[in-house]
């Protein structure tokens, strides 16, 4: 009976300090309006993502009903990246040709699906080639499609760089014919015919309140090292080289994690790879990488023996990050967020995703509040009220007049 009693005592300390601390426990909190329906999404603003956990562990979204009541809407982070779907058409080889222009490769496709790639993969590890790709219904008749596409590929001990994808407008014909115009005769060990489609992401552009570019001689490396104003989620950088001739170099593009005082009290960066890559004269020079809160990047070009190329603008953006959040209560809700010692909420949502409404209606959140808890007013703690104390007491009197009882009969 004992530990009963503890047990009951406990339970209604630990009840009544967590409806006590929901609200309070968290920094920031921002009115959300226009709350109708029960689904909408939270656009996320940028100036949340310098006050909240690098994990998202947390972002809530609290609501006060008409009784004073607190509640926790659930809700599902979504990224508003790039959807890319790619689909393999099935096709036959018919015959490779080769005469001066070059070699030919005819293809037949059985369905009657437009496609636009075509991806080739050659035994040569070398070579720098001009491709032109016609397609024909009857395998006489033929329209260009594309012509003097380059394809590229570079192996040696210091770069492994391959681009032979022939990417192009939508085409629906039952043959296509490839001419790469070579001296060298192309060996195909496999390729593939692909409709391609992609939706394209949603982003927040990002200012730059610091570009800074150097080029140590001792180091063969052109460093550019970029501050944005706040902390953010970046996951797009776009390179823009202002040469016009062919360069390839190896790229790493690296985030701050932390700093750390050397003995002569000098403050030094610390560093992690957000993502690596080829800065290329074929390709557009754009890097995606998995969002990360970041606010200072390093971008690193391996020039080798090469001249440093003349960079001249840098753009970051990240994706949109979204809360589609179910109110089910009548309440007036707020984004909360703050708190670096709670753990990640636990909803269903998150195993029920593809149940979730197609058409959703956007809310904002307000301007943002810090929460202070003297000044609170919405939540009031359970013990504020004295009838509560007594009626606590009371059980309490009563569970250890009964325990006491019981244990005088024994004797």
């Amino acid at each position: 009976m004992k530990n009963n009693i503890q047990f009951f005592i406990y339970t209604i300390l630990l009840g009544s300090s967590i409806t006590h601390a929901q609200m309070q426990d968290y920094s920031y909190k921002s009115k959300l309006t226009g709350v109708k329906d029960t689904w909408h999404s939270i656009i996320l603003p940028n100036e949340i993502f310098s006050k909240i956990s690098t994990d998202f562990s947390d972002v809530r979204v609290f609501g006060i009903t008409p009784q004073k009541d607190t509640i926790e809407a659930p809700y599902v982070l979504r990224l508003k990246n790039e959807k890319i779907s790619q689909e393999k058409v099935p096709f036959t080889i018919l015959n490779t040709t080769y005469n001066s222009k070059g070699s030919y490769i005819t293809m037949k496709v059985p369905t009657k699906q437009s496609v636009n790639q075509i991806v080739l993969n050659f035994k040569q590890s070398n070579f720098d080639w001009l491709v032109s790709l016609e397609g024909s219904q009857d395998n006489k008749d033929w329209y260009t499609i594309t012509e003097d596409y380059r394809i590229l590929s570079i192996k040696n001990e210091l770069t492994s760089y391959k681009f032979t994808t022939l990417q192009f407008s939508k085409a629906q014909y039952q043959y296509f014919r490839i001419l790469v115009k070579s001296d060298q005769k192309p060996i195909l060990q496999s390729s593939e015919i692909i409709k391609y489609e992609k939706k394209e992401a949603s982003y927040h552009s990002y200012d730059i309140t610091n570009f800074n570019i150097q080029n140590p001689k001792d180091t063969k490396q052109t460093i550019i090292d970029v501050t944005l104003q706040k902390q953010v989620p970046v996951s797009y950088v776009y390179i823009e080289v202002q040469d016009t001739f062919d360069y390839y170099r190896p790229i790493s593009i690296r985030y701050v994690t932390d700093s750390i005082q050397n003995p002569k009290g000098e403050w030094i960066l610390r560093y992690r790879e957000l993502n690596r890559g080829i800065l290329n004269s074929i390709e557009d020079n754009n890097f995606i990488n998995k969002s990360t809160i970041a606010q200072k990047l390093r971008i690193i070009v391996d020039n080798h023996d090469n001249q440093p190329l003349k960079i001249s603008k840098v753009k970051v953006k990240g994706y949109q990050h979204e809360l589609v959040t179910r109110f089910t209560d009548s309440a007036t809700y707020y984004l909360v967020y703050g708190n670096n010692k709670v753990e990640r909420p636990f909803y269903d949502l998150n195993y029920v995703t593809t149940k979730l409404p197609e058409e959703i209606t956007t809310i904002s959140p307000g301007i943002a509040q810090t929460i202070n808890y003297e000044a609170s007013s919405e939540m009031k703690p359970l013990f504020s009220n004295k009838i509560w104390l007594w009626a606590i007491m009371l059980i309490i009197i009563l569970l250890l007049g009964g325990f006491t009882l019981s244990m005088i009969k024994k004797k």
